[in-house]
């Protein structure tokens, strides 16, 4: 005998007689019925009613019967269930050692599916997370590991403010010496082969080499490219794991010193050298971190409960969100952003962004990506794995995932890119997926949602439909979900300005993604969790201000914005009058 949920369902003949207007015998409608039902009895009467074009005056009656047959046939089904659980159990064909296994094993764990939407609603990820349970008499004892503690002990260091700025201040030079190896690794790999190209080009113009020759060369140079390379990537990751060893043990005796003496003393570590050279802070953000144009709202959504909502619009590079501002002195303060992204680490106030990504097997990085995992690489991270880490560990996830999609799908139901990356092997990401990575090196980011984008979205003809805007709804509410309360969007969905990006294109495409955000937003007060405070839409760097200032524009026209009410006030009191009706 099994003690878990029976899935078996009895199929049961629903007979009922109704009289028409039209004939004088009656007419019999007999229909199968699953037992137990699962769904509403209101809606199947619906359904009945429209596919036998019922007549309406026999709605409330042949409700009334449904509901007494499905619930007269479940007791039913119940009772013949329990009577043959009891039959077993007297006929000594249950094994009781096995239940009371069950019974304890489920007293001491509960499986938590957690839903983690991937891409549309079409599919999702199953994480089975084990939890001790609600009856502590049975749970089993958890030790904390060390990652939990490390992150309790960061938080209340954190937020303790005598130790704010002395524990930024360290990160920073940690940063610093890490940028420092890198900027060499850079210098060398780009030395090599600048001299590896001028070699090549030196070889080709001789006439005198032949094929064999050139190859031999190519090879060679490839060879001592992988071995410079290597070499260097050791190097930092060592460094990096050094630093993050011992990061983690000065903020434990850290945390030490400040319970006993209730003052810090400055760390004083072999991997953070005072001799660094000089780095510009040009050469170090990779571009300017400051907005050309902004534009802030402030907006009520909902029909009864309304809720407020910040709502920026401007014009930046999307990795300013991510780059920090290295400084050479260590002891100034550190930049209000990246103060408030670490007070904001293990909270329930964290930030968002959306980073649209052309690479939709994860094998090899270019454009945008690449260019934000080299910021991502350019510090340690001390709380997470680190970027390409995680990069791994989603491609077994999301190779999972794209075969339970695959062998869920009816081949009907698909549209023109799902069968074409069916037949070409079935491994591919498709427009729309999104993952996410988290990171605690970055400027003004927590979350990054990697959305799967490719060239459809360069047309002008996409609409609510589109597995981006569907990427877009289910970005809103994990991050709705998980107290991602501040989340920026790329407005237009794309990071760069092009030819086809018109004024009219630019104004479609803003419009249709406002609409479909603004939705998104009140459909999110039926989601639960937290609510999205601040959202910010970006748009490409380089955009002209007349389009910029028309987005800024459409943006109050979309959302309700709240003005405040003018009263005049006049020197002399006036009474209102009244005019009387005739």
């Amino acid at each position: 005998m099994n003690f878990e949920e029976d899935d078996t369902k009895h199929i049961e003949t629903f007979h009922y007689i109704f009289p028409t207007l039209t004939t004088e015998k009656d007419q019999i409608l007999e229909i199968p019925i699953e037992i137990p039902f699962l769904g509403l009895v209101s809606e199947l009467t619906k359904r009945i009613m429209e596919n036998f074009s019922l007549p309406c005056y026999i709605e409330d009656e042949l409700n009334g019967a449904l509901e007494h047959f499905i619930k007269t046939q479940t007791i039913e089904y119940h009772d013949r269930v329990a009577v043959e659980a009891i039959e077993n159990v007297q006929n000594n064909m249950v094994d009781v050692e096995d239940i009371i296994k069950k019974w304890e094993k489920l007293f001491k764990e509960v499986v938590h599916f957690k839903k983690v939407y991937f891409s549309n609603i079409k599919y999702y990820f199953i994480n089975y997370d084990f939890y001790s349970q609600e009856t502590t008499e049975y749970a089993e004892k958890k030790i904390s590991s060390d990652n939990e503690v490390f992150s309790n002990v960061y938080h209340k260091l954190m937020h303790s403010g005598a130790a704010l700025q002395t524990m930024l201040q360290v990160e920073q030079s940690y940063a610093l010496a890490a940028s420092h190896v890198m900027s060499q690794r850079n210098e060398q790999i780009s030395s090599l082969t600048a001299q590896q190209t001028e070699e090549i080009t030196n070889a080709l113009e001789n006439t005198l080499n032949n094929e064999t020759y050139i190859n031999e060369m190519v090879a060679k140079h490839f060879e001592d490219q992988n071995l410079l390379q290597g070499r260097w990537n050791s190097e930092v990751d060592t460094l990096k794991e050094t630093q993050k060893r011992e990061y983690r043990e000065w903020i434990m005796k850290l945390l030490e010193e400040y319970q006993t003496n209730n003052t810090l003393s400055p760390l004083c570590s072999p991997t953070s050298p005072t001799d660094i050279p000089s780095f510009s802070e040009t050469s170090v953000l990779g571009g300017s971190s400051i907005p050309m144009m902004e534009e802030s709202f402030t907006i009520h959504l909902g029909s009864q409960m309304k809720q407020m909502h910040n709502i920026r619009i401007m014009s930046a590079d999307i990795l300013d969100f991510c780059r920090i501002k290295l400084k050479n002195d260590v002891s100034v303060n550190p930049s209000p952003q990246r103060l408030q992204t670490a007070l904001g680490l293990y909270s329930n106030d964290l930030c968002g962004l959306v980073l649209l990504n052309d690479n939709n097997d994860l094998s090899g990085f270019s454009g945008l990506a690449k260019k934000f995992y080299e910021v991502c690489d350019c510090s340690t991270e001390f709380h997470f794995p680190g970027v390409l880490e995680q990069l791994e560990t989603l491609k077994i996830q999301i190779k999972d995932a794209v075969s339970w999609r695959n062998s869920c799908q009816h081949p009907g139901n698909l549209t023109t890119s799902e069968q074409q990356s069916r037949r070409s092997g079935s491994k591919h990401l498709q427009t729309g997926d999104v993952f996410l990575t988290k990171h605690s090196n970055l400027s003004s980011v927590h979350i990054v949602f990697h959305m799967i984008v490719d060239d459809s979205l360069r047309s002008n003809e996409i609409n609510s439909r589109h597995s981006a805007i569907l990427g877009l709804r289910n970005i809103l509410k994990t991050a709705c979900l998980n107290d991602i309360t501040t989340l920026t969007i790329p407005v237009l969905l794309m990071h760069e300005m092009t030819e086809e990006m018109t004024v009219a294109w630019c104004t479609k495409r803003a419009e249709l993604v406002f609409k479909c955000v603004k939705g998104f937003m009140i459909e999110m007060a039926s989601w639960g969790g937290s609510d999205l405070k601040n959202l910010q839409f970006l748009v490409p760097k380089g955009i002209s201000e007349e389009v910029f200032a028309s987005l800024a524009t459409m943006l109050p026209s979309i959302f309700r914005v709240s003005n405040p009410l003018v009263f005049k006030v006049s020197s002399t009191p006036t009474t209102p009058k009244i005019k009387a009706r005739r």
